[in-house]
């Protein structure tokens, strides 16, 4: 696949406990803000971009972690293999243990296994979105394809742990750190029930089998050493295994889960991470404070997304003191607007390819009634080529979020 075709991407949102197959027959309803009451039609806004990623990626073959491996990888051909980002060959010892230099990623690790994975999360969730656009069956079973080739297929798949994920040379095979890296599993797993909405391009057989692997998948990442550490992290980590877990658990109906994730967030997330200002004072330490608290938002966005009910709804939880999602997105979308006014030194890294359709915009603007919200998201950039922003805009496709 040519660079500027895999690097194509969009923005996401809405509250996941609904039905899909509701929300794929409706596809031409105009969704109304809970305030104004007026028109957002998403279908519009989005049906160029999406068709013409979709059309591209027909020609696109499947490309899953058994294409490549790399030699400093402790796993096998099937199992996911990255490197922490922020670690370097030490200048003074270049044969020993790598060194951080937090912010600054080393181009020479090694990432196929990671850019295999967003194209999958890329393509599968256009594909799903064109075909819930037009029910064209080409766009589903193409998009079936890479699902039958990730999670189906035992000469391709991949096994369902991160095992082996953000390891440091001379230091660590694989670390809880690196289970940040499927992230972008999130947007394949809510494309999966649209493509399989009439029966017609997933068997039973299949959809069980996928199930299989995200409860097992899950199972890891809730007992496995690697994956309890990373639910403990204090920062962007812990959020993103809140949302992960929660939305596989969400696909494959693991009520247990489901009420876990709630919790965490209500009793850990919330209150551990987020500022009586609105802020993430864990990114604003960071060297990309931007980024991460952007980064951040938005996977706590996504939880909300994925999580929140009638009788539950996490956008409008609120701390005894407080603080809510509502502060939080009213603390960056003023420096979404206008960066300029960002209070803290610039990132180090990439700060000039910020902010992008934040999907915090897009679920906090329908969810609070903030059209001011729908209406900056409608200005900034869906995609982009920048290989950084990509790995950390992990929610492409509002169409498979929100009822349109």
């Amino acid at each position: 696949m040519d660079r500027r075709t895999f690097l194509m991407i969009s923005a996401a949102l809405w509250p996941a406990q609904a039905a899909w197959a509701g929300q794929a027959r409706s596809k031409v309803r105009k969704h109304k803000t809970n305030s104004s009451r007026a028109v957002f039609d998403l279908a519009a806004i989005e049906k160029d971009r999406v068709m013409r990623a979709a059309e591209m990626y027909l020609g696109e073959e499947p490309e899953t972690v058994t294409a490549t491996h790399s030699p400093r990888s402790a796993g096998g051909p099937h199992d996911f293999f990255s490197e922490g980002d922020y670690w370097w060959p030490d200048p003074a010892n270049p044969d020993g243990p790598y060194i951080q230099k937090d912010g600054m990623s080393n181009p020479d690790n090694f990432v196929a296994h990671r850019q295999a994975l967003m194209k999958l999360s890329v393509q599968v969730p256009a594909l799903a979105a064109a075909y819930v656009l037009t029910q064209d069956r080409r766009f589903a079973d193409h998009a079936v394809s890479h699902l039958r080739a990730w999670f189906l297929n035992p000469d391709t798949m991949m096994n369902p742990n991160l095992q082996y994920a953000q390891a440091i040379q001379g230091r660590f095979t694989g670390r809880g750190t690196g289970i940040i890296d499927t992230i972008h599993l999130v947007e394949v797993v809510r494309a999966i029930p649209a493509i399989a909405e009439r029966r017609g391009s997933l068997s039973k057989y299949e959809m069980d089998g996928l199930k299989k692997w995200f409860t097992q998948y899950v199972t890891w990442m809730t007992t496995n050493q690697n994956g309890i550490d990373e639910r403990e992290a204090k920062n962007n980590h812990g959020t993103c295994w809140v949302m992960q877990v929660a939305a596989f658990a969400s696909f494959v109906g693991d009520t247990k889960q489901i009420d876990y994730c709630k919790d965490r967030f209500k009793t850990v997330l919330l209150p551990h991470q987020l500022a009586p200002d609105g802020s993430f004072p864990e990114e604003l330490r960071r060297t990309k404070p931007y980024g991460y608290s952007l980064f951040n938002l938005d996977a706590m966005s996504t939880v909300c997304q994925i999580l929140s009910t009638r009788d539950d709804n996490l956008w409008t939880f609120t701390l005894d003191d407080g603080r809510n999602m509502g502060k939080a997105l009213a603390y960056m979308a003023p420096y979404i607007k206008d960066k300029k006014k960002w209070p803290k030194p610039p990132d180090v890294m990439y700060f000039d390819q910020w902010p992008m359709r934040h999907p915090s915009l897009l679920f906090g603007g329908l969810a609070l009634g903030k059209q001011d919200y729908l209406n900056l998201w409608k200005t900034l950039p869906a995609d982009s080529t920048v290989p950084e922003v990509i790995r950390n805009f992990f929610i492409r496709q509002p169409l498979l979020w929100v009822s349109v």
